[in-house]
């Protein structure tokens, strides 16, 4: 029987499966938020009897790490008050994304900071589907919708 993440005391297979997609979401929500600027691309948890192991995957784990690995020590904090582990009971590691440019993620949040930098929007777009490319996809489409410039809305894929 694998831990149950939120201590909600998992009786069902149902309530199980239910609970673990609930703590998925919620720390990958709070990882994307906090990382951000890190270049995030994920997270991976993998639960063993003496503990849990949660993967992050980023393009710069430098900064994920922090100095001297203070950042990652902070995460893991937070994330054993916020998800009630027990001391120990929890673990974080970083891991380099290996091509960065065929991480879906990672070029949404390049493109994100592209167009607050005020980047048009079609530039931006076409750095993002050339950086795609060159690192070897077979194909890419980036979509931009709503108020881009001005007013009214738009659809734009170039």
């Amino acid at each position: 029987q694998l831990a149950c993440p939120l201590d909600l005391g998992c009786h069902s297979v149902k309530r199980k499966f239910v609970t673990d997609g609930i703590f998925y979401a919620e720390l990958n929500e709070f990882l994307r938020r906090e990382l951000a600027e890190d270049g995030y691309a994920g997270v991976e948890v993998r639960v063993t009897p003496q503990r849990t192991e949660i993967v992050i995957r980023a393009t710069r784990t430098q900064s994920v790490l922090g100095e001297r690995g203070r950042r990652i020590k902070e995460l893991t904090a937070v994330v054993q008050k916020r998800f009630n582990f027990k001391e120990g009971a929890v673990e974080l590691y970083a891991e380099r994304v290996a091509s960065r440019g065929l991480s879906a993620m990672v070029q949404a949040e390049s493109l994100k900071f592209k167009l607050l930098s005020g980047l048009a929007v079609r530039k931006a777009c076409y750095g993002i589907l050339r950086f795609v490319m060159e690192s070897g996809a077979k194909g890419c489409e980036c979509v931009v919708s709503g108020k881009v410039r001005g007013q009214r809305a738009r659809h734009e894929v170039p």
